[in-house]
């Protein structure tokens, strides 16, 4: 009896209390379903998500790095075409008829063309200038002199005023041509004019006193390479205390290196200029 008796007041099994037994069993610890009870819920895992959001950003970082090794490979390969052509552009140029440089761009509007002589005045030419180097070497030497285009600096028996200079570039071949006109005071008497000149061919050269007067004839010209100086030899010695006009007509190459009238280049937005 007393066992029926405590059976009776034990409390009747309500819904409620089934669902939070179910909900005991599936891991939601005991809280009734519902926003609480989710949140509160085992959540996924989220390693699958971060690996692929990692494959991504390598793939992409690689990619961009191919990208860039292209560009530089590409870049490397322009500027050494871009080096081939310089330096087929500064090659030996080629002599024509008359010794000048060949091409129409070599040869300055309105310059005079100088008279095409044959081999063998040409010859015969260079061998006078020859004779006359050495004579002229002896009577240095019998002074025990050194001549003025030896020397390691210019002489001073010229003097110059104004030097008006004007410039022709051409930037197909990458040559120049020049016309020099300096004015010269005589502070002591010489038939010789002596100026540092380098890698040019000279195409004219002409003296005249005070720019009006009569000429002076030029005997002969030569480069001297170990003092880079370039001679002009007169017929007769300049008066002292004169001025005269030296005209220059010249061409040469735009060198590809740091020497006289050179060239360089820039790369702006990927184009080299």
């Amino acid at each position: 009896m007393a066992l029926e008796e405590k059976r009776e007041k034990r409390p009747p099994v309500t819904p409620m209390m089934i669902e939070e037994e179910a909900a005991l069993r599936n891991g939601s610890r005991g809280l009734p379903p519902g926003p609480w009870a989710e949140a509160a819920g085992p959540r996924p895992r989220t390693t699958e998500r971060h690996i692929a959001v990692h494959k991504r950003l390598v793939l992409g970082f690689a990619v961009s790095i191919l990208a860039l090794l292209a560009v530089t490979m590409i870049a490397v390969l322009l500027s050494v075409r871009f080096e081939e052509c310089g330096t087929a552009a500064d090659g030996p140029p080629r002599a024509g008829g008359n010794g000048s440089l060949s091409g129409t761009a070599r040869q300055p509007p309105g310059a005079e063309q100088p008279p095409v002589r044959s081999e063998e005045e040409e010859e015969a030419r260079g061998g006078e200038a020859a004779e006359e180097e050495e004579e002229e070497e002896e009577e240095w030497q019998r002074r025990r002199e050194l001549p003025p285009w030896a020397r390691p600096r210019l002489p001073r028996h010229l003097r110059p005023l104004h030097y008006n200079l004007m410039l022709n570039a051409f930037m197909e071949n990458f040559t120049f041509s020049g016309e020099v006109n300096v004015q010269l005071e005589v502070r002591n008497a010489s038939r010789y004019i002596v100026l540092h000149a380098h890698r040019m061919h000279i195409e004219a050269v002409r003296v005249a006193e005070d720019k009006l007067a009569g000429g002076v004839r030029v005997a002969r010209t030569f480069f001297y390479p170990q003092t880079q100086v370039f001679v002009v030899v007169l017929n007769r010695s300049l008066e002292v205390q004169r001025s005269y006009n030296l005209k220059i007509i010249y061409n040469a190459l735009i060198e590809n290196e740091l020497l006289g009238f050179f060239r360089s280049s820039y790369v702006l937005h990927g184009e080299r200029r």
